[in-house]
């Protein structure tokens, strides 16, 4: 039985999952199986996994669309590993990641969820010069409702232990178990990390370095905002009857790091309207980010002046030249 599963959900992701299945099977620690679950793809997807089919650590797990949740459901169910961790289809594992979560959970028992930090980078898999880097230790449940250190759904590798005590079944469900939430297509992360830090005794702990490289897909960053923090919304709900007191004390500063974050999406995509009106949200929710995190607060702050004054043509005109002087 390999030591390490690694889950790829992946929907119409022909673009990028030959580059995503590369760098995972060139990772130092070669204890591990890849299960690729095609969650209903209509393009080529399968037959640039089956390519990959000569090494007898891949498999293919195909089912009718259920959405990211469903497809890492679905992963889990079939896992043979200790570890499992995740790679969105659209992202990278550099070669010594698992080798380090690895090294880390063997190392600390009590530590159920490990993850690192990582490299955020284009769509054309150019590296930005932003990244995640997280709190590493001393996480509680109240980080993970504000910040969120895990950051994105390919940084973590999480031990099967953990989703056997979180496992439940939804009476309509006749397959399997669920781990995460099939109910929400956003947010679903989050809803997860939380659930296990409040119902559990598991730890969460990050190891050094940029581990995963993360693609942002800079095409209509600002697109789906109510929808997404609508799924927030809906997940604080879900959770608030766990912890009340937490929920109480941490959301209204939680959300206002939401707000922060749809603002500066929406400076991404230079779109001033909704900036203006995340921004307005966010400062009328709570002004303790620029206590807590003052430099970032303060940069969203003066991109969305600058915004305003100069205009977005002039910034797309300026962030084009500087690509092309790059």
């Amino acid at each position: 039985m390999p030591i390490a599963s690694i889950i790829v959900p992946s929907f119409n992701v022909s673009a990028t999952l030959a580059e995503t299945l590369t760098a995972l099977f060139a990772q130092i620690y070669a204890d591990f199986e890849i299960i690729v679950v095609d969650d209903g793809s209509s393009d080529d997807t399968i037959s640039i996994a089956e390519g990959f089919a000569d090494d007898p650590r891949l498999r293919i797990v195909r089912q009718p669309n259920r959405g990211l949740a469903g497809a890492r459901n679905t992963g889990i169910a079939a896992a043979k590993g200790t570890y499992i961790g995740f790679c969105d289809a659209d992202d990278l594992w550099e070669p010594t990641k698992l080798a380090a979560h690895v090294a880390h959970l063997n190392a600390n028992p009590k530590v159920g969820v490990s993850y690192a930090g990582s490299q955020l980078m284009h769509d054309n898999g150019a590296p930005m010069k932003r990244a995640q880097k997280p709190r590493l230790t001393g996480i509680s449940a109240a980080h993970i409702l504000k910040r969120n250190p895990i950051g994105n759904g390919s940084a973590p590798v999480i031990r099967r232990t953990v989703f056997d005590d979180i496992a439940y079944r939804p009476k309509h469900e006749m397959m399997r178990d669920w781990f995460f939430d099939e109910t929400f297509r956003q947010s679903e992360d989050i809803e997860c990390w939380l659930r296990i830090a409040l119902t559990t005794g598991w730890r969460f702990e990050g190891v050094g370095g940029l581990l995963t490289r993360y693609r942002i897909n800079q095409g209509g960053l600002s697109a789906g905002t109510d929808k997404q923090l609508a799924a927030w919304e809906r997940m604080i709900k879900k959770l608030t009857p766990l912890a009340p007191a937490l929920f109480a004390e941490h959301a209204p500063i939680a959300r206002a790091y939401q707000h922060r974050y749809l603002c500066r999406r929406a400076i991404s995509d230079m779109d001033v309207g909704k900036a203006k009106f995340w921004a307005a949200a966010w400062l009328k929710t709570s002004k303790r980010t620029f206590i807590e995190e003052p430099r970032k607060s303060l940069e969203t702050l003066l991109a969305l002046g600058a915004m305003r004054i100069i205009g977005p043509n002039t910034l797309r005109g300026l962030s084009a030249l500087r690509q092309v002087q790059s």
